[in-house]
């Protein structure tokens, strides 16, 4: 059974920059893509962005290009997000998320992890 656990919110000012982790369990991965998705109170959840773990291809949403990465570690089986130049409207609870393919859906979803941006 695939277990997807993120890690690394918290609280942090405008302009800080912080990085999350998932750490993926119970499949073997070189085939699925990976996503960060976020929710922010009384909004829609919003695609953030996605690596095909295979080739390491990234994919990001219009709102954070530029300013985020998306990576992944083989070995550790963890994907990260490294947020940089933070703003209050990133403010949000990021979940980890993974499909099989880019045409399957995504199947598989953490508990999220909560990312407070003051201003």
């Amino acid at each position: 059974q695939v277990q997807l656990v993120e890690s690394g919110g918290g609280l942090v000012q405008a302009g800080d920059s912080l990085r999350l982790s998932c750490a993926a369990s119970g499949r073997t991965f070189s085939s699925y893509v990976m996503g960060w998705f976020r929710r922010a109170p009384g909004k829609e959840r919003e695609f953030v962005a996605a690596i095909s773990w295979g080739t390491g291809n990234p994919y990001y949403g219009d709102s954070v290009k530029g300013r985020f990465t998306i990576s992944r570690d083989n070995a550790k089986n963890t994907v990260y997000l490294r947020m940089n130049s933070l703003k209050p409207e990133d403010t949000a609870i990021y979940y980890c998320a993974a499909r099989y393919n880019l045409l399957s859906t995504w199947d598989y979803w953490g508990q999220g992890t909560q990312v407070t941006v003051s201003s």
